[in-house]
């Protein structure tokens, strides 16, 4: 009989890059430091039951290409409540892939969009906490620039956009 680990590695590279957005969601995930997957794109095109567009990990056919996020670890406990939170079966499936860290490669648990329109944009709001995210561990500067440049709009429920800057801008 093999032992079940007790924990396992998560890729996030949306808004949970965010501590303090993961960490509601699983409160034992512990980021591990910067990684990044090779052959991949960042795009914003993944349908929300919102209406907006969330963060997607599109393949390309270049390898040099790179989606940069965070590598955390979380207690398996706590892998249905990431599932729900990211919309597992809902927009997103699960993936495992290989992320490259400082100190060699990982096998890591994502996410990666199922639904998609190139033409959506996040809110205002989606964007920032993916930027700051992604300032929060010093991902690299021009990749945060590059992040910043992406398009949004503004939120039109006001009740949500107030719930999610909280994370932004503190009660």
């Amino acid at each position: 009989m093999t032992e079940k680990k007790p924990t396992f590695f998560y890729f996030a590279y949306g808004s949970n890059m965010l501590s303090q957005r993961l960490r509601a969601r699983t409160p034992s995930a512990t980021a591990i430091g910067v990684a990044h997957i090779s052959g991949r794109r960042l795009t914003f095109d993944k349908l929300s039951s919102d209406g907006s567009g969330k963060c997607d990990i599109a393949p390309t056919p270049h390898p040099t290409d790179r989606v940069y996020g965070v590598l955390s670890k979380i207690n398996c406990d706590e892998k249905d409540a990431l599932d729900a939170a990211e919309g597992l079966g809902k927009g997103y499936r699960e993936e495992r892939v290989t992320v490259m860290t400082p100190s060699g490669n990982v096998e890591a648990v994502t996410y990666v969009a199922t639904a998609k329109e190139p033409a959506l944009r996040p809110y205002h709001w989606y964007k920032a906490l993916v930027v700051a995210g992604a300032s929060e561990h010093a991902l690299p500067e021009p990749y945060v620039e590059w992040l910043r440049t992406f398009d949004s709009k503004a939120d039109p429920n006001v009740t949500r956009r107030a719930e999610n800057e909280k994370l932004l801008f503190g009660s």
